[in-house]
């Protein structure tokens, strides 16, 4: 059993014989059930997150203090039994559902011996509306304003990734029904986590077999249900899960920080050996690629190799080469480019060790 906060362990008070039949008669009624714990939970974290997020969120009703006042954790299942002060602070945990705790969204349920009828005759069943959630991270009806059990957490992410890099890499999998990226609420960061459901529920357990463990810059990602263990794909979403990891390999490329600058930026994926053949359009790509280039600093020059006449495979043949005079102008090129669309590709744009670019070495 956790101590209270007084350091006054839980029963050591006395009590009045009316008091012990009032808090053994409403007990049912100021617990929540806490499910999905990480290993490292324990009764001091778990109360002492409770009580703190409770008064962030206004939720304490029943006067100064902590609101729990006991827990007690299951560590083989990985749940707890937290249990509040008043009814109407235990309803008001009940807006908790799916916060962030020690890394990992938690279950908050009304355990098994909850009475409804009887609840309702000894204070709200329901949490205050004035609840002030955005606190926390959390929208009113659970996690990022997104219910139902095929929500999906994702956690892990760099701080550096946008709200549109996420979702391409999450749209992998097809279109996305509602999506949130949780920010901290005095300056609009991200806070390395987010919530989303699929239009198409059946891609649930695929992106979530694709996506969870992978490494995005210095960070790897936890993905799963929100409310539930992970759920393997079955085997005639195999062909999916596949491709669905090709497009995750692109923006692995094109989400993480593209090694040290250089004068030299390369676009990769950016052509076809079919777009360089013929002569009068492969000049029309070489001015697309110098006035786009020039948007973003003085270019010295463009380099976009062609394949051999012969068959012959050629190194750089696809990529284009654009060479800036400093190096502002080709960290605003890289920046601006890596990411986006040309046709039908969708382009990757690296800094090019100027030595090799000197050289006319161009497979790196």
């Amino acid at each position: 059993m956790f101590p209270l906060a007084t350091g006054q362990q839980f029963g050591a008070l006395p009590l009045m014989p009316v008091q012990a039949m009032t808090q053994q008669a409403t007990r049912h009624a100021r617990r929540v059930y806490v499910g999905g714990l990480s290993p490292t939970a324990n009764e001091q974290s778990v109360a002492t997150f409770f009580s703190q997020v409770m008064a962030a969120i206004g939720g304490n009703t029943a006067g100064p203090g902590d609101a729990v006042v006991n827990v007690y954790i299951n560590h083989e299942k990985k749940f707890a039994f937290v249990e509040m002060r008043s009814v109407e602070e235990a309803s008001n945990a009940m807006a908790l559902d799916g916060i962030i705790f020690e890394g990992a969204p938690v279950k908050v349920r009304r355990p098994s011996d909850y009475n409804p009828s009887l609840a309702a005759t000894l204070g709200p069943s329901q949490p205050s509306p004035n609840l002030n959630l955005a606190a926390v991270g959390l929208s009113p009806g659970s996690a990022g304003g997104l219910e139902g059990p095929d929500r999906i957490f994702v956690g892990g992410l760099p701080y550096y990734f946008t709200e549109v890099q996420i979702r391409e890499l999450l749209e992998s999998f097809g279109p996305l029904r509602g999506f949130d990226l949780v920010k901290d609420r005095e300056t609009g960061n991200s806070k390395g986590y987010a919530f989303c459901v699929y239009q198409d529920l059946s891609v649930t357990d695929i992106a979530c077999a694709a996506l969870n463990g992978i490494k995005m810059g210095d960070k790897t990602l936890t993905v799963r249900r929100a409310n539930q263990g992970a759920t393997q794909p079955r085997p005639e979403q195999e062909n999916i899960l596949q491709h669905a990891q090709q497009q995750i390999a692109l923006q692995r490329l094109i989400l993480q920080p593209q090694g040290v600058p250089t004068k030299v930026v390369c676009l990769t994926q950016a052509l076809s050996e079919d777009d360089l053949r013929d002569d009068e359009e492969y000049e029309d790509i070489v001015e697309d690629m110098k006035q786009e280039g020039g948007k973003h600093g003085v270019l010295v020059n463009v380099v976009i190799p062609r394949p051999n006449p012969n068959g012959e495979p050629l190194p750089g043949v696809g990529k284009v080469f654009l060479e800036y005079s400093d190096v502002e102008g080709s960290r605003k090129a890289q920046a601006a480019m890596n990411g986006r669309k040309f046709g039908e590709n969708q382009v990757i744009a690296v800094f090019y060790p100027e030595n090799k670019f000197a050289q006319g070495e161009y497979d790196a």
